[in-house]
């Protein structure tokens, strides 16, 4: 019978053992179909082991296998080494990441991106409608804030998708509804009534902030390994 320690390992093990394996797999996803026949099945086996390949997938990195990875495309080392970073980055504290604004296309959506989000994310919701004064500039003003503040859902839904258009007729839109772990922590009807007649995203911003309703603003702490010279080994 086998011991633990001889089973094999899930892909996001943290141990030595586990971050060879990630490497393997990894590494196979990755490689060129122009890469030798001979070098592929080394790294299949390596990623994909069936079971006369478990005893080689277990023992420590071989030095064949270290002279291939040395040999191969450190662009890829760079690109795993990346998302390992950005892995542990979500993991650990921030939750998952987003780039712009979500359309939601029902009231079962509406739901969902309430109840089943990350615990962590902060979930802002513009409820719209066409038509309706200062419901097209408000949709604006929260396409730019999504690219300021990628670690906060934005969503859009049209008032009538929701299933309770009753509730939510033009007198009271454009309406911002913000949650956090399915919690309701602000609740603004006819929001550009707080807000002047022009107004621009840093006004939408500044109004969210009043309330404490949004994180601090995100930077790129890494840029791309790729781009940049001087990369510290």
């Amino acid at each position: 019978m086998s011991s633990p320690e001889e089973e094999e390992l899930p892909a996001n093990h943290t141990g030595p053992k586990g971050v060879i394996n990630d490497w393997r797999r990894f590494r196979l996803d990755s490689v060129d179909q122009s890469v030798p026949q001979s070098k592929r099945e080394l790294l299949r086996q390596m990623s994909s082991p069936r079971d006369d390949d478990k005893e080689r997938l277990n023992r420590k990195m071989s030095v064949q296998e270290y002279e291939l990875i040395q040999n191969e495309d450190e662009r890829c080392l760079k690109r795993y080494r990346k998302q390992c970073m950005q892995d542990m980055h979500e993991r650990l504290s921030f939750g998952p990441k987003f780039d712009a604004v979500h359309e939601l296309e029902s009231g079962e959506a509406f739901l969902d991106v309430i109840e089943k989000e990350h615990r962590l994310t902060l979930v802002v919701v513009h409820i719209y409608q066409h038509g309706v004064k200062g419901c097209e500039e408000l949709n604006s003003c929260l396409d730019c804030l999504a690219t300021e503040y990628s670690s906060v859902k934005f969503c859009r839904i049209d008032a009538v998708a929701t299933g309770a258009a009753e509730r939510f007729s033009s007198e009271v839109l454009p309406a911002l509804l913000v949650y956090k772990a399915g919690e309701l922590l602000g609740n603004f009807l006819s929001v550009t009534k707080h807000l002047s007649e022009d107004f621009f995203a840093t006004d939408v911003e500044a109004f969210l902030n009043e309330y404490g309703l949004l994180p601090e603003r995100e930077f790129t702490a890494c840029p791309d390994e790729d781009e940049g010279p001087g990369e510290v080994e």
